[in-house]
């Protein structure tokens, strides 16, 4: 195994001062690093291969922007971590396994470790390799740092753009979730070790590298709030191969004797769907801590996190909304939910401005939970805790880059917590398509769009919409919005989303009966809400002047279903909203076109655009 000493230093300084033989010699030893670490983070020798090549090329670029030498592996390893993430946001969820039965990828990763084969059956190999595969890349990209590289957690979290805190938290739940693994096959924890230490030696470079592996005992060890200890230094704690030979001997025939029972909790492992109604974010114990994200900024999508704590820190509930799903925890289950979290009270944002949030109080009769707060730009996180009297604590803003992969804002239930799955196949999908009809002044409504539900749709399908009413036609897309009289020709250009406004959009992170309310509060529109006894669905009466718009929306589905206009006694309008489960026979709905011609309107945010279709108003002076 490569060692970081004086003469990597000597090196690299050489290289920097244009000596031709330093360099090709550094380049040698990084490659042949970096092909260890990030093959045992990718599983896959063909990625490892192109980020290795990759990552040389920017060192080569950039080696002289490096202002100290000795940071030389720490900056190089971040580089080779940012390639590993950018591929990892561009195949989502996509990595290429090792073929446990002896497959190209295996077979090259275990050249020269015959010896190490006939030490230790070839049935635990391909189970340490399936336990590593099945860990998340965070996972493996820790545990390598620090089990084969001897990081320190301060280096770690450098590397790995996170808090020192998160890092060490990061290894514990790796540690867990490789012992989980271990367990599925009868295998109990006392493996962990020499799983460790088998699966350095099965990716080492060389037969010589793989003798040198080792593995502090101290990994194994669990103590301190997180469970966590340093890799300690001297002799005693380091164990050698010989050493491992002899543990595993001894620890496999007393697992083959009393096997430890797998334990449940990972979301592939859970059961069919269950089509029922999931629990809402609603109990009589009030959260403690709050987390809410804001990837592109407070105006734009929001992630969030609350949950409530005994004083032994076990969680009595935990929310937790991501860019993929919707989870609810109840201190037994994990309930993966159609909807987002939602209450009979209007959501408050600690980033809510003061006009917005006086007038929630008025509508709600509720004085706004939280002190406010500005915040400007991406990645913004705020936090905030309840105290004791069940106030909050001035909320913190932080800008550190994407939290959705730190400790504290992943979904760290027990182990042992089923997994139930509420979604539909929509649901799942992430997205779909909807259709609209009606008729509005005894005019027949047609229209059609697609809708993502999750931030992570969001991004790869993004919401559109085409409403036609006689001559009228209304186009939103991601680029560009617009109105056109057909008859005429008159035209008027939007900001793009203007005509998402007012109904429905879950990919921000508000629930449905949430985004109405506020779409109608920004405007100081008055509001009221209704919940069925059942639960299941609620009505917003929005009141604009002599109309009136009436919601109708399906609360554990999160879908606006339907909107009802009508003038005092008299019915002027309805729009029916129908949401697509099954794509194979939708039909033509693409992207629509909206005019490119027209004054730019900015005049029609929130459901004001509704009042002009509902009384056909669009053109008139």
């Amino acid at each position: 195994m490569i060692k970081m000493d004086n003469d990597y230093v000597k090196l690299v300084e050489r290289a920097q001062l244009g000596d031709k033989q330093g360099l090709e010699l550094l380049t040698e030893l990084a490659e042949e690093r970096l092909r260890e670490d990030v093959g045992r983070i990718t599983l896959n020798l063909d990625l490892t291969q192109d980020i290795v090549q990759e990552t040389l090329l920017e060192m080569l670029k950039k080696l002289g922007e490096l202002k100290t030498a000795d940071r030389f592996w720490k900056w190089l390893t971040q580089i080779a971590f940012n390639k590993i993430n950018h591929h990892h946001r561009k195949e989502k969820r996509h990595e290429t396994a090792l073929v446990a039965h002896g497959g190209r990828d295996a077979d090259e990763f275990r050249q020269g470790q015959d010896v190490l084969a006939g030490l230790i059956g070839q049935e635990f190999q391909q189970i340490v390799i399936a336990a590593m595969r099945r860990l998340k890349s965070r996972q493996r990209s820790v545990l390598t740092l620090r089990c084969y590289r001897d990081m320190a957690y301060s280096d770690i979290a450098e590397v790995m753009g996170c808090s020192e805190f998160a890092a060490m938290m990061l290894f514990h739940r790796a540690k867990k979730s490789l012992k989980r693994q271990l367990a599925r096959h009868g295998y109990g924890k006392g493996l962990l070790m020499p799983a460790l230490v088998l699966f350095g030696k099965l990716t080492a470079s060389s037969e010589s590298d793989a003798a040198q592996i080792s593995v502090c005992a101290a990994v194994t060890e669990e103590s301190g709030l997180v469970g966590l200890v340093g890799l300690v230094n001297g002799k005693a704690a380091i164990v050698c191969l010989t050493s491992i030979v002899v543990i595993l001997a001894v620890v496999m025939a007393v697992s083959t004797l009393i096997p430890e029972k797998p334990t449940a909790g990972s979301l592939q492992d859970s059961g069919p769907s269950v089509q029922a109604a999931g629990p809402r974010a609603q109990t009589e114990t009030q959260p403690t801590k709050h987390w809410t994200y804001f990837p592109e900024g407070v105006n734009g999508p929001m992630m969030m996190r609350s949950q409530a704590d005994t004083p032994y820190h076990i969680y009595k509930w935990l929310v937790v909304q991501d860019e993929e799903n919707n989870y609810y925890y109840d201190g037994q289950d994990v309930h993966i939910n159609n909807h987002r979290s939602w209450s009979e009270k209007t959501l408050r944002l600690a980033t809510d401005n003061r006009v917005l949030s006086r007038f929630l109080t008025q509508m709600d009769s509720l004085e706004s939970p939280f002190d406010a707060v500005s915040a400007s730009g991406r990645d913004v996180l705020v936090s905030a805790t309840e105290n004791e009297d069940g106030g909050l604590i001035h909320p913190t803003v932080e800008h550190r880059g994407s939290v959705l992969d730190e400790p504290f804002f992943l979904s760290d239930w027990p182990d042992d917590a089923e997994i139930l799955d509420y979604r539909d196949a929509m649901h799942k999908r992430g997205w779909t398509y909807f259709r609209i009809a009606g008729q509005i002044q005894g005019q027949t409504v047609t229209g059609y769009g697609r809708i993502p539900f999750v931030y992570a749709a969001f991004k790869k399908n993004r919401p559109y919409l085409l409403l036609r009413v006689g001559n009228l036609s209304v186009v939103d897309t991601p680029r560009s919005a617009s109105i056109l009289d057909k008859r005429t020709n008159q035209a008027y250009r939007v900001p793009s989303g203007t005509f998402f406004q007012g109904l429905g959009r879950p990919w921000m992170g508000l629930h449905t009966l949430d985004c109405v309310r506020r779409d109608a509060a920004k405007m100081r529109i008055p509001f009221e809400t209704e919940i069925s006894k059942d639960q299941l669905s609620a009505k917003v009466t929005v009141t604009m002047r002599d109309l009136t718009l009436d919601y109708t929306i399906d609360l554990d589905n999160d879908l606006l279903i339907r909107i009802d206009m009508s003038q005092g006694d008299k019915s002027i309008g309805v729009l029916e909203f129908s949401h697509l489960q099954d794509l194979s026979n939708t039909g033509i709905m693409k992207t629509p076109s909206a005019s490119p011609s027209g004054t730019l309107r900015r005049d029609l945010a929130g459901p004001v655009w509704l009042e002009h279709l509902a009384s056909m108003t669009f053109f008139q002076d």
